[in-house]
């Protein structure tokens, strides 16, 4: 018996890196998937590779009807949809001064704004479930500040925060938690060398490391977490720098 045997999930931002290692886990687990993206080509050759567990669709997370879609492909495939993962996300940076305003909006639009349209667009299904789970991914940077990533902190504490009011408001019937992970090995943080960050354990994680967590917050073992943050970055946060 599978530990998510059952669930059906959506996941924004599915066809590679975080997302794609979710699918994975959650698939392997007893879970089906819908892998939401606007990488066609990954997406569709990630879900052939899952089976019929999987579906790949079509997704700009900026966009309602495209959400609407999404949702509607969950439960036309699968019966119902138990589980939202809103995984996508990107990165921009510059020095305040420098920072451009479609750079921002940009940001805004898809971090924080396609998590509040995901939620908005599933919460009728998952509630229906009568034990939904959605999982936002924030991310340290969600819980201090970091010079030219104005967008990404303001993104992600944002994400921290629309996490509690929707998790009070949807209890007792959908939960709602979020991650906030370090150093990740995906596709987005190719440039970042491993000793950018002083991490105590020593290394970035690997997606499946994050994969793990979500795993977690979408099975019945976490039933009763809601509203809260699981912090996933080696250490990171905690350690306090010292000079010997």
């Amino acid at each position: 018996m599978g530990r998510v045997d059952g669930k059906v999930v959506l996941i924004s931002g599915g066809a590679r890196g975080i997302g794609a290692a979710d699918a994975t886990a959650l698939v392997a687990e007893g879970a089906a998937v819908v892998i939401g993206d606007v990488l066609d080509d990954e997406g569709t050759a990630l879900a052939a590779t899952l089976g019929d567990a999987a579906r790949y669709v079509h997704l700009d997370v900026t966009q309602p009807e495209q959400w609407a879609a999404a949702v509607a492909a969950a439960s036309d495939t699968f019966g119902s949809l138990t589980g939202l993962v809103n995984n996508a996300g990107i990165a921009n940076g510059a020095t305040l001064q420098d920072f451009r305003h479609d750079k921002w909006q940009q940001i805004i639009d898809v971090n924080l704004t396609g998590t509040f349209l995901g939620m908005q667009a599933a919460t009728d299904a998952l509630t229906a479930s009568q034990n939904g789970s959605i999982v936002n991914m924030s991310s340290i940077e969600g819980m201090r500040g970091t010079p030219w990533a104005h967008g990404y902190v303001a993104t992600k504490w944002a994400v921290r925060g629309i996490t509690k009011s929707v998790a009070a408001e949807l209890a007792p019937y959908v939960r709602v938690n979020s991650i906030h992970p370090g150093l990740i090995r995906t596709p987005m943080t190719e440039g970042i060398p491993d000793d950018m960050l002083t991490i105590p354990l020593g290394r970035p994680a690997q997606p499946e490391e994050i994969a793990s967590f979500v795993r977690f917050l979408i099975s019945d073992e976490s039933s009763y977490a809601t509203g809260s943050e699981f912090v996933v970055d080696g250490g990171v946060i905690n350690n306090i720098p010292h000079k010997f």
